[in-house]
């Protein structure tokens, strides 16, 4: 999918308005929250997953117990 979007003036921001074919694709409705990510060839996004956040909160507790162990696996 190709489309072209304007960027306009919100207030003191920026912003975008997805066509509802887009947010069909993202599988996104209005309200919704939408992950921006950075790759190398530019920008990612995506619909939100539900329980990204507890899987974040998850590997943050993993990661300070095994802070060591990870520190060595590193090198």
């Amino acid at each position: 999918m190709n489309t072209t979007l304007k960027i306009t003036k919100i207030g003191n921001s920026a912003g975008v308005i997805l066509p509802r074919e887009v947010l069909a694709h993202l599988n996104a409705q209005v309200g919704e929250t939408l992950s921006l990510v950075t790759t190398p060839r530019g920008i990612e996004i995506s619909a939100e997953e539900p329980d990204f956040d507890a899987q974040m909160a998850a590997a943050r507790e993993v990661m300070a117990r095994r802070k060591r162990a990870l520190r060595e696996l590193a090198k």
